[in-house]
């Protein structure tokens, strides 16, 4: 006699794992390691431009969220944090010249191959790149209008206590700017990521997928006061907008 088929602990985890259901939270992205092969990481940051500007959507924010809180007769103060390769503040500062508009742009990592590799490309680019960290800033008692991040916060082990440094560094609004997890999201990259050779951007942009958000996980890690816009393609907006009278409570857990 056939007996019923019942789903084992271990096909039931992979199924799972197929269609991302869990955050792979643990998982490691290759160019995070110290001793990464560095001229993959130097080709990585250099086709991260590339990337940004297909997927990461970045146009559409800066039309809506960045433009309308810039003026031509007074400078906007406008921080990245975790700017790798630093593709995004600097066409976020060329978009706002173009427009007319004036907004000063300061652009940080606390990995030096990362800001070395800024530096060296965007010399030119009236971006500051600085290798610190946004606890470091606080500590120096830095503000600034306008705080914005790229594919930040699927890397982040403490996303609450990120959250609040960000808040405390803004007098104004808080874009975050990530991967939202999805087998179509993954299924598109591994098929259109062929093209990145000799990088690490294929093999760790699927991990940054299985290690992303779904919308509705960001919401629920996310404090009171944030708001989660579900964006094409793939990505979700993490906010914190001043007009709407909520902020965050308390400091930023220190430890």
């Amino acid at each position: 006699m056939l007996k019923p088929f019942s789903a084992t602990p271990f096909s039931t985890g992979r199924l799972r794992a197929a269609l991302l259901r869990d955050r792979a939270s643990d998982a490691v992205e290759e160019m995070d390691l110290p001793g990464c092969d560095p001229d993959r990481l130097e080709r990585t940051y250099a086709q991260f431009a590339l990337v940004n500007r297909a997927v990461a959507g970045w146009r559409g924010i800066y039309r809506t969220r960045v433009r309308p809180r810039l003026s031509r007769d007074t400078p906007t103060s406008m921080l990245d944090i975790g700017c790798g390769g630093g593709d995004v503040p600097v066409l976020l500062a060329r978009w706002a010249a173009r427009d007319g508009l004036r907004l000063e742009v300061t652009a940080i990592d606390p990995d030096p191959r990362a800001i070395l590799f800024a530096r060296g490309r965007h010399a030119s680019a009236g971006v500051t790149f600085r290798q610190v960290a946004a606890a470091d800033l606080l500590a120096e008692g830095r503000r600034y209008d306008l705080v914005v991040s790229n594919h930040v916060l699927h890397h982040l082990d403490a996303l609450q206590e990120f959250l609040a440094e960000s808040a405390q560094l803004a007098s104004g609004a808080v874009v975050h700017n990530d991967i939202r997890r999805s087998p179509a999201a993954y299924g598109f990259f591994f098929a259109a990521s062929w093209m990145f050779t000799g990088s690490y951007i294929r093999q760790d942009g699927l991990t940054s997928i299985r290690r992303s958000y779904t919308a509705a996980e960001l919401a629920d890690a996310a404090p009171r006061g944030w708001t989660v816009t579900r964006h094409t393609p793939f990505r979700n907006v993490l906010e914190l907008d001043p007009a709407s009278g909520a902020r965050p409570e308390g400091p930023a857990p220190r430890g």
